[in-house]
């Protein structure tokens, strides 16, 4: 039986967040968060990525999105909430 009590959101982050380990921080604070999901880069320059997970524990990972790691810039970040998909694990994604 599938846990109803999961929420998703898909998250859009803007700013310098190529090339300073934003999707490596991102596993990291996820994993250590027990959230599901995934991150990738954009040829647009953002950073894409969905959580899942308990309500607040996905709202908390989202709030650390503004900052990011210590040599990002994030300018904006965009939520959306979506039906959960049930993923298993955290991961990087490659491509569009």
């Amino acid at each position: 039986m599938k846990n109803t009590n999961i929420t998703s959101t898909h998250i859009l982050i803007s700013g310098k967040v190529q090339g300073v380990g934003y999707r490596h921080w991102t596993v990291q604070q996820a994993q250590k968060l027990g959230l599901n999901g995934w991150v990738r880069n954009l040829n647009d320059g953002r950073v894409e990525g969905v959580f899942e997970g308990d309500q607040n524990t996905v709202e908390q990972m989202t709030k650390s999105c503004y900052d990011g790691p210590t040599s990002a810039r994030v300018t904006e970040v965009i939520v959306e909430m979506k039906e959960p998909n049930f993923l298993e694990g955290f991961e990087v994604r490659f491509g569009d």
